[in-house]
């Protein structure tokens, strides 16, 4: 049987999908205690610590 090409709709949704599931993984939170711990000079540390300062105060 020959194979068919994916139609346009198809090859784009298969992309889509693709490049959804790599955001997702990498979007997912850290476990605490996880190998993968956050880096503290990373801008998400930087602004949830200043965030926790702007609380402290208010």
């Amino acid at each position: 049987m020959a194979v068919t090409r994916l139609k346009r709709k198809d090859r784009y949704n298969k992309t889509v999908s693709r490049l959804e599931v790599k955001n997702l993984k990498l979007a997912t939170n850290l476990e605490l205690g996880s190998r993968s711990k956050q880096s503290t000079k990373d801008q998400l540390a930087k602004n949830n610590a200043i965030l926790a300062q702007l609380e402290a105060k208010a």
